[in-house]
């Protein structure tokens, strides 16, 4: 690992979506560069993919907040949301999966190109690889920009375990750390699972997290 000693005198650690708060690594690069670039897109359309809590909930807020547009959740969207999508350049889809109106996401799709707009749309996996009844609505999801925030590294395990610990204002030693990126499963999911059960047993026990408890967990 590389620079964790600088990471560690670096890292602002708040519980916010800015994007002096993200961690860039080799990891979510792709995706954090396309969000940092906008509005210089080779086309209108990115959809991130990643694991749940692989950081797109937090890219979508930086893309927020740069564009000021509108975020909507994949369960919201019904046939109303287009009075809405009239009012902003910039539209952001959360949550992707969760809107089963495939007919709407097409003319949605279709607004965005009509009248140039930008829409961010995160999901779990790529969505030229959902399979969508709709044959129109699968041909447009396969000419989109893509970015995949993949498992993640060395250096950003580190940062998310030392910014998690530190949100919940738990102290941890570095090398215990170092213990846990050496043994913990690359998921998104099961560091979110393990530092839940830590922060659980902190508040339990009421004493410092030492090896043994790590390993218990482990």
């Amino acid at each position: 690992m590389s620079n964790l000693n600088q990471l560690l005198l670096n890292l602002n650690f708040k519980t916010n979506f800015n994007e002096h708060d993200f961690y860039v690594s080799k990891s979510n690069s792709n995706a954090f560069n396309l969000i940092d670039r906008w509005p210089d897109w080779e086309k209108k359309i990115l959809n991130i993919s990643g694991e749940k809590f692989s950081g797109k909930s937090h890219l979508a807020n930086i893309f927020k907040l740069k564009s000021k547009a509108l975020l909507i959740k994949g369960k919201n969207i019904d046939n109303n949301i287009f009075k809405s999508l009239k009012l902003y350049e910039c539209v952001i889809i959360d949550d992707f999966e969760e809107c089963k109106e495939e007919q709407i996401l097409y003319s949605i799709f279709n607004l965005i190109d009509q009248d140039s707009k930008y829409l961010l749309i995160n999901s779990l996996k790529p969505i030229n690889k959902i399979k969508f009844y709709l044959p129109d609505l699968a041909s447009r999801a396969k000419n989109l920009l893509y970015a995949e925030i993949e498992n993640p590294d060395d250096e950003l395990l580190f940062a998310i375990i030392l910014k998690n610990f530190s949100d919940r204002q738990i102290k941890i030693e570095k090398k215990i750390i170092n213990f846990i990126i050496s043994r913990i499963d690359r998921s998104y999911r099961k560091i979110d699972e393990f530092i839940y059960k830590i922060d659980e047993l902190s508040l339990k026990k009421k004493k410092p997290i030492n090896l043994k408890i790590i390993k218990e967990i482990l």
